[in-house]
């Protein structure tokens, strides 16, 4: 369930009025915001790979790792793109590719393509020992890219991590009072996992005192932010 982004707005306005610390604008809010929550989308690829060198608890709800990539499957897309063409820039970080195999053996059956890296795509392409072909297809990724092998295959299969929709905290302005509104038709929740709020709030007040000039409150939720992460590993 995503994080109400009204609800993480008011509550950093509140704090920060609370202490007499300052006021963070619509648009100050919404570049910070859309910064954490990249932040924190970017460390569950450090959390995943550190968990998995880690033995993991019988029980299934306890299991870390299902905890992370749970997290993570809101993020998780298939596209089709032709050979050679942008493959668009939602693509945060690519997974398998595939083709629609319609030839021998690979007829009826979606057929992995290998991912070489440029040295390597280029060597096989010089023998016919190790040419590749349509059971055995592989693929070079560059300038955004797929380059597929054989040119035969047209066409490939994308699984995929998308990157998170910026956040927007929409607005209406009162035009009595000139109080802004939020406006939810035009605002744009957090999509990361809602037990992140927490985290979020106080990553936002850590950039929100390096706004306003305030090293105390940078200091206070840094280490709150620290604090909440030790406890999520212990």
């Amino acid at each position: 369930m995503a994080i109400n982004v009204n609800n993480v707005y008011q509550t950093v306005l509140l704090i920060l009025n609370k202490e007499q610390r300052g006021y963070m604008t619509p648009d100050e809010f919404n570049k910070t915001a859309t910064q954490v929550q990249l932040e924190i989308f970017k460390k569950y690829f450090e959390d995943l790979n550190q968990s998995s060198r880690v033995p993991q608890n019988d029980m299934d709800y306890a299991d870390r790792t299902d905890g992370i990539d749970e997290k993570m499957s809101l993020f998780r897309r298939r596209k089709t793109v032709n050979r050679d063409t942008d493959i668009g820039s939602d693509v945060y970080r690519l997974g398998t590719v595939t083709y629609d195999g319609t030839v021998g053996a690979a007829a009826g059956y979606e057929i992995e393509l290998q991912r070489l890296q440029r040295n390597a795509y280029y060597n096989v392409l010089k023998s016919d020992l190790t040419l590749p072909n349509e059971n055995y297809p592989v693929y070079l990724f560059q300038d955004n890219k797929i380059l597929s092998n054989p040119t035969s295959i047209t066409s490939v299969n994308l699984d995929y991590i998308r990157r998170p929709d910026d956040v927007v905290w929409g607005f209406t302005k009162d035009i009595t009072t000139q109080v802004l509104v939020h406006s939810p038709n035009n605002s744009t929740d957090f999509e990361i996992d809602e037990t992140e709020q927490t985290e979020v709030v106080l990553r936002i007040l850590a950039y929100a005192g390096i706004v306003i000039r305030d090293p105390q409150i940078v200091q206070a939720a840094n280490q709150a932010v620290q604090a909440e992460n030790v406890n999520e590993r212990s």
